[in-house]
């Protein structure tokens, strides 16, 4: 019988042969996911990838398992790929997917991903969060470090399955020391793709603002923020990270220069408004994330991998926009 693939790749290292590192994507038919693969497949890797949709049109050479992270399906493809490493992006939030499966999506789909990464001999796992774990808050500090601990659980409950999830991959690292773990806690992402949480709130004409506030926003270009994690890769990081882009920018700055138009409301008025009218629908907890800001302090991230991002904010708001 051929040899499987671990031992095939134990014969090329003992031949001196170059072996190509292998990475398992989870997620891989989103919007930030495939941005992840082609910048994966740029960079030399061989990539496969977990996902319950299709990528059509996908690139040649990645094999995409339509399978569910959760179930056997997807771990027999850890078993049989073999990965030297995977990145976790099968997670969704409440702005772009409104189901009560959240829960089970993220932090069970985490949980799986973090069992398969130590049952199969996964190298490097990493973990792409959201800075949104922090919360935002009136006592908040401007800037937040990694070492903060969320306030948003409790004052968010829409954001309370992706904060469990960001702490069970945390976790990894202690319980699992032997895999180089990195949990990321990337900023809003904003590019042509008009995906995600921040483009689904500027998604319609008029942008509900809480009158009285003007909250900054830390954002990063879609394509900035896939070289960032593949980044993360390179430089076989261990720890918690916060990846960001430009400086941050005043809301209502970012509504004018995408082409919205922003209506401040008075706060009473907010939970009546959003939803109607053309307005974006928001859970009642988000008016604190439209009155106070999240800013994220990521030297750290700078500091070991070097990255530097290639989008302004100007030209990360006008892709969007142009798109």
């Amino acid at each position: 019988d051929p040899p499987g693939p671990s031992a095939q790749r134990e014969r090329d290292l003992r031949r001196g042969a170059r072996v190509v590192m292998k990475v398992l994507v989870t997620g891989i038919s989103g919007k930030l996911g495939r941005l992840v693969g082609l910048e994966l497949l740029r960079r030399g890797y061989q990539v496969a990838g977990i996902d319950r949709r299709p990528w059509p049109g996908g690139p040649q050479g990645v094999e995409v398992h339509q399978v569910d992270i959760r179930k056997r399906p997807a771990e027999d493809v850890f078993r049989t790929y073999r990965p030297d490493a995977a990145i976790h992006m099968a997670t969704v939030t409440h702005l772009v997917t409104k189901t009560p499966d959240r829960m089970r999506v993220n932090l069970y789909g985490t949980r799986a991903f973090i069992h398969h990464c130590h049952e199969y001999g996964v190298k490097q796992a990493i973990f792409a969060g959201r800075h949104t774990f922090y919360g935002a808050a009136a006592d908040s500090p401007l800037y937040h470090t990694e070492d903060e601990p969320p306030i948003s659980a409790h004052a968010f409950p829409e954001l309370a399955d992706l904060v469990a999830a960001d702490l069970y991959a945390a976790s990894a690292l202690w319980r699992y020391p032997e895999i180089a773990t990195a949990v990321l806690r990337l900023v809003y992402t904003l590019g042509p793709s008009q995906h995600g949480t921040m483009a689904a709130f500027l998604k319609g004409p008029r942008v509900p603002l809480v009158m009285g506030f003007d909250p900054l926003f830390h954002f990063i270009h879609e394509q900035d923020a896939a070289e960032a994690i593949v980044t993360a890769l390179a430089h076989k990081l261990h720890g918690i990270f916060n990846v960001s882009g430009p400086t941050p920018v005043p809301l209502s700055t970012i509504v004018k220069a995408a082409g919205r138009r922003p209506m401040p409301m008075p706060e009473t008025l907010f939970k009546l408004g959003v939803g109607r009218l053309g307005l974006p629908t928001l859970p009642a907890a988000a008016v604190d994330h439209l009155k106070y800001p999240i800013v994220v302090d990521s030297d750290a991230f700078r500091r070991a991998t070097g990255f530097r991002h290639s989008y302004d904010e100007r030209e990360t708001i006008q892709s969007f926009r142009a798109s």
